[in-house]
C-alpha cells in the first residue's frame, strides 16, 4: 500500500493542481486551525488553512481493501466482549499500572464501576484500526486499534467538531439518583470523548474527577472506561497470544481473520527477544500504553532504552510493548502544506472506521463506516497529520 507512482510532474502543472485544491478544501470545510496564526482557536474563523493533503490517490488492491473493510465488524464486536470481561482487564493491566500513573487512573475508575456493578444496557463505540501493507510478507498488518479519540471522521466527511468538556462538567455536573447525567441543569443523552486518551488531559483531580462521575451516570459513552481499556496496547499484545482470541470469538473463520492482520507482539517479560531486539533494534518498534504520535521508540534509541530500563531493573519494562516494525513499499508522491507542494518517496497507513452500538443483548448497529488514508514521507518514523508528519490521502483500489 503506497501512493501511485507517477512519471515527474510538470512544475506549472503541480502549482496549478495545488491552487485548485486548496481552494476546493476551502470552499469545502476541509481545513484545519494554522499554528503560526495566534489568533487561531481564540477568534472563530480566523486562522484556518487547508488541511495537508496529496495530490495524487494511493493506490491499494481491492482484495486488501475488501479485508480490511470485512474486519472492521469482528473488531467492533471483538471490543466489546472484551470489555465485558473486567477481571480479564484488571488482570491484564495488573503489572503496566504499577509502572504507569495514568493507565492506573484509569484502571481505578474501571474498578470502581465494577464494584458497584454497573451495567451499561447502551454500549456505543466509534473505532479505528490502523494498517500497513507489509511489502516483505505482502501481509495486511494491524498497526493499533483505537477505541478512544478516533480521529479525523469529521474531516472524511468534511464536518470539523472538536470540544473538551472536562473542567465544565466537574464544577457544572451532577449525576441523579436514577443515574441521569446533568451538566449545567440540562440532560445529558451521550458523552463522546474526543479528549482524554493522554495525560495531558487531566491536569488536575478535577478531570479525574468529571471522568468518574460521567462514567457513574446512564449517559451512553464513547467510549465507557473499558471501552478505552480495550484499546491499550498491553490489551493488544495480550489478544495475540495463543488461544486468547477463543476466550472471546466463537467463529473459527473471524479468528483466522483476526490473527492474520496481527504483526508480531511480545511483552518484555521474555529475555530472549529483549536479546534479538538489541541485536536488530531496526527490525521492531517499542510502543509505551500512550496515545498519540511521537511516543514510539525505534533503532538505536530503542536498544539504548531497553539497555538502560534492563539495568534499572524492577517492573518498568511492563510499561511497554514490543512489536515487529512493518516496512511498506516507498513511491513517489506530492505531499502539500500549507500550499506548498513536497515531492519524495512516501508510505501509507489505512485506516478503517466501525461503528457499533448494542442495546442490551441486541446488536443495533455493527459496521464499517468510512476510511482515513495518511501518506508520509518514508523516513519519517512517526505519521501524525495534526502532528505535522503525514498528510490526508485517498484511494485507488486496484485489481492486484
Amino acid at each position: 500500500m503506497s501512493a501511485a507512482v507517477p512519471p515527474a510532474m510538470d512544475p506549472t502543472a503541480a502549482g496549478e493542481m495545488v491552487r485548485e485544491d486548496a481552494a476546493w478544501c476551502a470552499l469545502h470545510g476541509l481545513v484545519v486551525g494554522d499554528r503560526a496564526d495566534p489568533r487561531s482557536a481564540t477568534v472563530p474563523g480566523v486562522g484556518l488553512v487547508h488541511a495537508p493533503f496529496s495530490l495524487l490517490p494511493a493506490h491499494l488492491s481491492e482484495s486488501f481493501w475488501r479485508q480490511a473493510c470485512e474486519l472492521a465488524p469482528i473488531f467492533n464486536e471483538l471490543v466489546d466482549r472484551v470489555s465485558m470481561d473486567g477481571n480479564f482487564l484488571q488482570d491484564a493491566l495488573s503489572k503496566t499500572r504499577q509502572v504507569d500513573d495514568f493507565t492506573s487512573r484509569l484502571l481505578e475508575i474501571h474498578r470502581k464501576i465494577m464494584e458497584i456493578n454497573k451495567e451499561e444496557n447502551i454500549r456505543l463505540g466509534l473505532h479505528r484500526s490502523d494498517y500497513m501493507l507489509d511489502s516483505e510478507t505482502s501481509s495486511l498488518l494491524q498497526i493499533e486499534l483505537n477505541t478512544i479519540s478516533a480521529s479525523f471522521p469529521g474531516l472524511g466527511s468534511l464536518v470539523i467538531f472538536t470540544a473538551r468538556r472536562e473542567k465544565y462538567v466537574e464544577a457544572e455536573g451532577q449525576v441523579l439518583p436514577d443515574g441521569t447525567l446533568l451538566v449545567g441543569g440540562q440532560k445529558v443523552a451521550v458523552v463522546y470523548y474526543r479528549a482524554g486518551n493522554t495525560p495531558n488531559d487531566y491536569p488536575s483531580e478535577a478531570e479525574w474527577s468529571a471522568r468518574l462521575m460521567m462514567e457513574q451516570s446512564s449517559a451512553v459513552k464513547c467510549p465507557s472506561i473499558s471501552y478505552h481499556l480495550v484499546g491499550t496496547k498491553k490489551i493488544q499484545q495480550e489478544l495475540a497470544k495463543p488461544s486468547v482470541l477463543e476466550r472471546f470469538l466463537e467463529s473459527k473463520e473471524e479468528i483466522d481473520k483476526v490473527r492474520k492482520c496481527f504483526a508480531g507482539l511480545w511483552s518484555l517479560e521474555d529475555e530472549e527477544i529483549i536479546k534479538t531486539t538489541v541485536e536488530k533494534p531496526e527490525l521492531f518498534v517499542l510502543k509505551p500504553q500512550r496515545e498519540g504520535r511521537g511516543n514510539n521508540i525505534y533503532g538505536l534509541d530503542l536498544r539504548e532504552t531497553l539497555v538502560r530500563l534492563q539495568k534499572e531493573g524492577g517492573d518498568a519494562l511492563a510499561a511497554y510493548i514490543l512489536m515487529q516494525r512493518i516496512f511498506p513499499k516507498a513511491s513517489l508522491a506530492y505531499l502539500v502544506r500549507g500550499g506548498v507542494c513536497h515531492e519524495g518517496l512516501a508510505i501509507s497507513e489505512l485506516g478503517i472506521y466501525g461503528a457499533y452500538l448494542r442495546y442490551k443483548d441486541k446488536v443495533v448497529i455493527n459496521e464499517q463506516c468510512g476510511y482515513l488514508m495518511r501518506t508520509k514521507v518514508s523516513s519519517s518514523d512517526e505519521g501524525g497529520v495534526a502532528a505535522g508528519f503525514a498528510v490526508l490521502d485517498s484511494l485507488y483500489l486496484t485489481g492486484k
